[in-house]
């Protein structure tokens, strides 16, 4: 598992970098969402632990600056405690959020939980007419043409087509998709789902809403 790390901190880079490198996760260092941005651009990595406040490009900056092509898992790593940052870093697609001071133990138990979720995918193919989504590749395709979604997104679409037909709430998407610890509320699922739904287009109506409940995917005609 290949880490970049995006702190302004050296100290909390270093920190960082000794807890992921003893559990064997190799790691890369960048001090700014500007430097933070090109080496995303240029390079590989399997998840991103960033920061917020950071100068040239702040963290939020540099997450609406990333195409949805390049955008990976993502921890939030932030002094900033307020609701309105967690919710704003939570539609723009990452996958926990972490206040400092924080425990490096934590922040290992959490991208561990993240690496997880993403071992977990089924190496397969699902097919629906033109729709179809690639699990090992983390693919959507629509007409043989690639749909740019979020991560979020294709976990969503992912888990809602594995457990087709049934009714899922909001409350299990919550525990499934964003996993350990999360904070978030309903408003953060309806937000994900909302943007996957304009991603699909023509395929928009079979994620379905279960009043009172939550959401089903079924294969309905276009």
């Amino acid at each position: 598992m290949n880490i970049l790390i995006v702190d302004d901190e050296e100290m909390i880079r270093s920190v960082i970098k000794e807890y992921c490198e003893a559990e064997g996760f190799t790691t890369d260092e960048a001090d700014s969402g500007q430097m933070a941005l090109e080496k995303l651009l240029t390079n590989k990595y399997d998840l991103l632990v960033l920061d917020i406040m950071m100068p040239k490009m702040d963290g939020f900056s540099m997450l609406k600056e990333l195409p949805k092509n390049k955008q990976i898992p993502t921890i939030i790593l932030s002094a900033r405690t307020e609701e309105y940052d967690k919710l704003m870093g939570f539609d723009l697609g990452i996958d926990d959020y972490l206040t400092k001071p924080f425990s490096p133990k934590e922040l290992i138990a959490r991208i561990k939980a993240i690496n997880k979720r993403s071992s977990n995918n089924f190496p397969t193919i699902y097919k629906f007419k033109t729709l179809e989504l690639n699990y090992s590749a983390h693919t959507i395709k629509i007409d043989d043409k690639i749909i740019n979604v979020t991560p979020k997104e294709f976990e969503i679409l992912s888990y809602l087509i594995k457990n087709k037909g049934i009714a899922i709430s909001r409350e299990q998407l919550l525990s499934k998709i964003w996993g350990y610890d999360f904070f978030g509320d309903d408003r953060t699922v309806d937000t994900h789902i909302k943007m996957l739904r304009n991603s699909l287009g023509k395929y928009r109506n079979n994620i379905v809403t279960v009043r009172s409940i939550g959401y089903k995917y079924v294969e309905t005609e276009e």
